[in-house]
């Protein structure tokens, strides 16, 4: 019995790449099929030499083939796509129109492999904020560092992703970033001409000033240039439509705050804060900054609530009492208490968070229940004064 070569290419046009996460027929990747007795050999057009989580796409494309009648042994060829189809996909990822049935490739479109600069063109909608985009933007923000925010951001994305989530960061810590080496991330974003594809970690994509800058070059920008950045990283990424985006924001009130609340008007605001008195107070001035931006604030998540000794007893390192009274003071609820444990910060420093590396652990399971609070709360609902009815 002849193999059907058309159910072999369909089976693999409906393959998810991993990178991507669309059907390759979808994306333009799958080549010839060639078919010999029982032995199949399947072609994929790769956007570029060094495709990221190649190994596991062929893994893929094997599995998927192998379930075809006839089929007993599956090769998988890789190949480059040559300009015009490396120009139909990036002009697919980005969502432009096509003019006249005609896309049109950028003069630079050649399917860098990794690093460089973002490009940019004035205009270009921010899809995040378009009516019909399913994405809550949670925005995970402290009046002041050393409060733990990034480690939150990391294990709360993580947690999201494990319950079946879709899930980004937004590294908008751009004087701090810390958050690719906190989710291990140990790939460079793709560059597919000017469109940046955000690499992926533990089931989380991510982009951050760090991939742009060397770790010892200090980021010295003004407001606008800050802006620009954060814009590029929202306009100029192909982020495809996640449940959650979180933003690891910076601490304080400064530049980048305004900027988002300029331009990521939907941002739900998440506060962290410690236990600690001092702590919360200047984290209240971080939610008032968001209310005056008009920046719902949805809940606060403490942080180094406690320390569990090996006699079992909690210690209160930080006193006590701190997110409750800034949850109080700022009529939202307080959604989660994580406790100092050592394997958060290791995971931090190694880059294996702690839901990943301990998942039966205390600090796990309560990111996990946080995780899932925040997603039941839902969409926050925008009001406008101008929409109101008189």
């Amino acid at each position: 019995m002849s193999i059907d070569e058309s159910q072999v290419a369909a089976a693999v046009a409906h393959v998810a790449d991993p990178e991507l996460r669309r059907p390759l027929g979808e994306l333009g990747m799958v080549g010839p099929v060639r078919t010999k007795r029982k032995k199949v050999t399947v072609e994929l057009a790769l956007p570029v030499a060094h495709y990221p989580q190649v190994d596991e796409l062929t893994a893929r494309v094997r599995a998927a083939v192998a379930r075809v009648e006839g089929v007993d042994e599956v090769l998988v060829d890789t190949a480059v796509m040559d300009d015009e189809a490396r120009a139909h996909l990036r002009m697919l990822l980005r969502g432009d129109a096509v003019d006249g049935g005609t896309m049109h490739a950028s003069d630079d479109d050649h399917g860098h492999e990794h690093g460089g600069a973002l490009g940019h063109e004035e205009g270009r909608p921010n899809k995040f904020m378009e009516p019909r985009s399913k994405t809550r933007i949670l925005g995970i923000s402290s009046g002041k560092g050393g409060v733990g925010k990034s480690s939150v951001t990391v294990n709360l994305a993580v947690a999201l992703g494990r319950a079946g989530y879709d899930v980004g960061i937004l590294d908008a810590d751009v004087y701090g970033f810390s958050v690719p080496k906190m989710l291990g991330v140990t790939t460079d974003p793709l560059i597919i001409g000017d469109l940046v594809v955000p690499p992926t970690a533990n089931g989380v994509r991510c982009l951050s000033m760090g991939f742009f800058v060397a770790d010892d070059t200090p980021v010295i920008w003004r407001g606008p240039m800050l802006h620009k950045a954060l814009e590029q990283f929202l306009v100029d990424a192909y982020w495809g439509e996640p449940d959650f985006l979180l933003i690891d924001m910076p601490p304080g009130t400064g530049d980048v705050t305004l900027s988002l609340g300029q331009y990521l008007t939907k941002t739900e605001v998440f506060v962290v804060t410690t236990p600690q008195a001092a702590a919360q107070r200047v984290a209240q001035r971080s939610a008032y900054a968001a209310r005056k931006l008009k920046l719902a604030v949805r809940g606060v998540i403490e942080n180094m609530s406690w320390f569990s000794g090996d006699d079992g007893k909690r210690y209160e390192l930080f006193g006590s009492g701190g997110g409750q009274l800034l949850a109080d003071d700022l009529g939202v609820p307080l959604l989660g208490k994580i406790p100092l444990v050592a394997a958060l910060r290791e995971g931090g420093d190694e880059g294996v968070p702690v839901v990943v590396a301990d998942p039966d652990g205390e600090a796990a399971a309560l990111f996990t229940e946080l995780a899932a609070t925040i997603a039941s709360l839902g969409p926050a609902r925008v009001y406008r004064r101008e929409l109101t009815v008189r």
